[in-house]
């Protein structure tokens, strides 16, 4: 049995373990500082990055009203996201659960991006939290990390004042020493200090977090509604979507595959009718039928690939993408450079978006050149269509970009429209990777 301790029942010990709870409670404050300092310490670098952020975004907001600083406006955005963001995994680390309230990237056009930043309660509450925790948060931040430097500097001081040049020794607060005397009672401030430290540690990484947990977790009613109503939203779209689809497959079957097969059943009827008096009319029936047959096995094959393009895996988004563009009656060009591999029913959509607005381009911009960039950047897709035709397209008006808007909302994207009365026209569409 050697290696293994036994220990006894509580009534059993000897008295030496007495102390023990004494140990338990030290450990314990032990443990409490430097968990603090931890949290301090990580607190105080959000607070940094909101204090640069909350200067930034300054900044832009007085270059915006000369429109120096509009087309920041997105990058600025972002950043606002990226630091809140930061916060709520270090807070997450210490056991809150939060997520982002977001309901999609932000959109890369300055005027949608601002409209949303103005319309969205968790931007204002973002913003508000850059205030707090780069003025609160860094005051509490930088407090709590020299607390613990200031008490072991008070508390040894009597060890090493005397190399000091005279007149140059004092305490951390200006207390001036002359002598042993007051060399001992910096050291008992010192020791003041420390049991500050024990005492409030703890609270200082309270207070330095009561910001994030109260502006940037999403638990409010107001905020969930929001959320809420943004998911209805999304799920409508995503059903339109879906019926739409469903709709035109079965317009396809019916008015194409369908037609033909009936066509050649019947075909084929007459032939075994005149199979046995007529032989040749027979043939020539059943050659029609042959005909009919491979025109439905066409018609089917074009349906399958509306429904999704096997190219996609044969060779993935960007070759997909190559046939679209070569198959346009408008001379076009194709950009795929830095474009990644992302989920199928991601790649799926942008063939379609792409498909559509190029089918656009081609009956309704009576444009002579148009060009086709398709990219990845930031974990977001990014589709953009340009034409030199009339211009003049609304999404409120049809031309096939309800029916992009609905694809793009029910990924949770962006899409921005730029055509101007006799255009150029400019679309394009954010959609997130997915994973």
């Amino acid at each position: 049995m050697t290696g293994i301790r036994v220990i006894p029942p509580p009534d059993q010990r000897p008295a030496g373990g007495t102390t023990s709870p004494l140990r338990r409670q030290a450990a314990q404050g032990f443990n409490n500082v430097f968990v603090s300092l931890e949290w301090l310490a990580g607190g105080l670098i959000t607070a940094l990055a909101a204090l640069v952020t909350l200067i930034v975004v300054c900044v832009v907001g007085a270059l915006s009203f000369i429109g120096v600083g509009i087309p920041l406006i997105p990058s600025v955005l972002r950043m606002v996201r990226s630091v809140a963001d930061r916060e709520r995994q270090r807070l997450n680390r210490w056991g809150d659960q939060m997520v982002p309230p977001y309901d999609g990237p932000v959109p890369s056009h300055p005027v949608v991006a601002l409209r949303q930043a103005l319309d969205g309660a968790s931007t204002r509450r973002d913003l508000a939290w850059l205030v707090c925790h780069s003025t609160l948060g860094l005051t509490v931040g930088l407090l709590g990390v020299l607390l613990p430097v200031i008490a072991i500097r008070d508390t040894l001081f009597p060890l090493w004042w005397t190399f000091l040049p005279e007149g140059m020794a004092g305490g951390s607060i200006g207390v001036p020493v002359n002598n042993w005397n007051s060399a001992l009672s910096v050291s008992l401030m010192g020791l003041g200090w420390t049991a500050l430290l024990f005492g409030l540690g703890t609270s200082l990484a309270w207070v330095q977090s009561w910001p994030g947990r109260s502006l940037l977790n999403p638990s409010c009613p107001h905020e969930l509604s929001e959320r809420v109503a943004g998911l209805i939203t999304t799920r409508a779209a995503i059903l339109r979507a879906h019926t739409a689809e469903l709709r035109r497959i079965e317009r396809s079957l019916h008015d194409g595959a369908q037609s033909r097969l009936v066509g050649v059943s019947i075909l084929v009827g007459t032939a075994l009718r005149a199979l046995d008096n007529d032989p040749e009319r027979a043939r020539t029936h059943l050659e029609q039928a042959q005909s009919a047959a491979e025109v439905a096995l066409t018609e089917l094959r074009a349906t399958a690939r509306g429904i999704l393009p096997p190219t996609l895996q044969q060779h993935g988004l960007a070759g997909t993408l190559a046939t679209i563009v070569a198959e346009c009656a408008v001379p076009c060009s194709l950009d795929t450079e830095g474009l990644v591999p992302c989920a199928s029913s991601v790649e799926a959509t942008a063939y379609f978006i792409t498909a559509e607005l190029l089918t656009n381009v081609t009956r309704h911009s009576h444009a002579h050149r148009a060009s086709v960039r398709v990219t990845t950047e930031g974990g977001l897709v990014f589709i953009e269509v340009w034409d030199d035709g009339r211009g003049g397209a609304d999404p409120e008006r049809g031309t096939g970009l309800t029916g992009i808007g609905q694809r793009t909302a029910a990924h949770n994207g962006n899409l921005s429209v730029r055509s101007p009365r006799g255009g150029p026209t400019t679309i394009r569409v954010e959609l997130p990777c997915g994973s």
